[in-house]
């Protein structure tokens, strides 16, 4: 696996046990996270550990189907499972000049109106 695929595969790691710590650890300080679907921007390491920390409530689980690794980026398909309901997703990654996750492109199947809890947490575009 690459530097890029070991990277993600930490990430999503550090998503499923909630290790705020390792996650933050891994993104740029100006990293730009974006879910499409929701029309949703985060910019910025503490705004963006912020909104994956707070803005997913309750006792769900990501489950790593694939990673794909290059110089540069990567790009991850998963599964996410909430409350006996899953569905996939894929997010792709850009890496900064210092090796850490700089860009985060979240792709659900449907668009959705993301959750009143989130309001404060992201910009709409």
């Amino acid at each position: 696996m690459t530097d890029t695929g070991d990277a993600v595969t930490s990430y999503w790691a550090a998503v499923e046990t909630r290790d705020w710590d390792t996650f933050g650890a891994l993104l740029a300080e100006d990293v730009v996270y974006e879910v499409p679907q929701t029309r949703e921007r985060v910019r910025g390491r503490a705004a963006f550990t912020t909104f994956t920390a707070d803005g997913f409530p309750g006792d769900w689980h990501i489950t790593v189907q694939r990673v794909i690794g290059g110089e540069q980026a990567a790009a991850t398909e998963i599964e996410f499972a909430d409350a006996g309901v899953s569905q996939p997703g894929l997010t792709f990654f850009e890496f900064g000049p210092y090796g850490l996750i700089s860009r985060i492109t979240d792709y659900w199947p449907e668009p959705y109106e993301p959750p009143a809890g989130r309001a404060g947490l992201a910009e709409r575009y």
